[in-house]
């Protein structure tokens, strides 16, 4: 049950329960989707049909998510919540409900929670997660891509985590971390998340395509300020005018870019690339940077990887700092000044950069396979839910 479905969506976590779905199902699992009928994750608007239909041997059924009931009072409280204000179970609970939800898809598992072998539903901060999470608990298996953030420490998730039938987390500071903020039950694994290796690139035909000339830094997914694509743009638009590198930066994905006047020409958005368009892009740049603090996997560090191209983090990341530590092949920054030693040993030192990015693809090929994660998915599936 993820919060969305569908071929343009981005976000890493619902591209993951997608493949996910398609794995099972080639398995032989008969798979299942509940979700709504929404495309973008700021408006919730239902531009998908409701109904049912088969997507590559899954049943996919949208619903229609209902409007927010109070989004000024979801708006305060979510600021209070930020601001590190300690909320009333009332009042976290009415901060949940006030935002989108999804009556029709609730009401739906209520009746029909029984017939399957296992629920599985993801993200946690989503009303889809937390509401329909808690119907057949002991049927529910909870995907969190939980990171450290002030949502992650209310009450309200509490019953989720601890009732649960089990939980798929990602990486070992995932596990860590929902270790310190829930009493976790035994039924818990680090299943990983798959990276589909069968992968052809082509750097040059993504500059041919784009007329891209010369040496860029890429950014993937949603520009917005939780990811850090702001702090990083600035960062960018100081560093390439005060030092004058011959450096670009190409970014892919949703949301404004807004780049300062006196960078406009060096700062290039492609909106929504295609599966092969985005994999040229990341073997054709001179680095992927990931700006992100609140990552629970970071899919696109992968993906950067698997092309044999730098990662330029953010090391207040647990997750990304942990990938980067074990494969040997990114870059972390701490501050504004790290960002730009890295950025121009990038425009400076091309050759070194692409040399410290091999060890990145013997490290997503050991780890993040579909094959090898299924495997460890379908062994949680038999050691914690019964065949009907």
């Amino acid at each position: 049950m993820p919060p969305r479905f569908g071929p343009d969506i981005i976000g890493g976590a619902e591209l993951v329960v997608a493949e996910l779905s398609r794995g099972l199902a080639e398995r032989g699992w008969e798979v299942e989707v509940l979700t709504t009928c929404a495309r973008d994750h700021f408006t919730w608007a239902n531009e998908y049909p409701a109904g049912v239909e088969d997507v590559d041997g899954i049943t996919l059924r949208r619903f229609p998510t209902a409007a927010p009931a109070a989004p000024a009072e979801r708006a305060e409280l979510e600021a209070a919540i930020l601001a590190g204000a300690r909320l009333t179970l009332d009042e976290q609970q009415r901060w949940m409900n006030a935002g989108v939800r999804v009556p029709e898809l609730y009401h739906h598992l209520l009746d029909h929670a029984h017939e399957f072998r296992a629920l599985v539903v993801s993200p946690y901060l989503f009303w889809t997660t937390f509401a329909c999470g808690q119907i057949a608990p002991e049927r529910t298996i909870l995907r969190p891509c939980l990171h450290d953030e002030p949502f992650a420490s209310l009450e309200l998730f509490q019953p989720l985590f601890s009732g649960a039938a089990g939980i798929w987390l990602q990486t070992d500071p995932e596990h860590a971390l929902a270790h310190r903020l829930f009493p976790l039950g035994e039924r818990h694994r680090v299943v990983g998340e798959g990276i589909p290796t069968d992968k052809s690139y082509d750097p040059e035909r993504f500059r041919r395509r784009h007329g891209i000339e010369g040496p860029f830094v890429l950014y993937a997914g949603r520009r917005e300020g939780a990811k850090g694509w702001e702090g990083l743009l600035e960062t960018f638009a100081r560093v390439v005018v005060g030092r004058e590198l011959d450096l670009s930066l190409v970014t892919m994905g949703v949301g404004e870019v807004r780049p300062p006047a006196d960078v406009a020409g060096r700062v290039v958005d492609l909106g929504f690339l295609d599966d092969a368009d985005r994999d040229d892009a990341f073997a054709a740049a001179a680095a992927y940077v990931q700006p992100s603090r609140y990552e629970s996997f970071s899919r696109t560090v992968m993906e950067a990887w698997l092309a044999g191209t730098l990662v330029i983090a953010n090391g207040a990341s647990d997750v990304v700092r942990w990938h980067c530590d074990r494969s040997d092949a990114g870059l972390l920054y701490d501050d504004d000044v790290e960002l730009e030693q890295c950025l121009v040993f990038v425009a400076d030192q091309p050759d070194e950069a692409a040399r410290l990015a091999r060890p990145g693809r013997r490290y997503v090929l050991d780890h993040y396979t579909w094959p090898a994660v299924l495997d460890r998915v379908e062994a949680t599936l038999e050691e914690w839910t019964c065949a009907s």
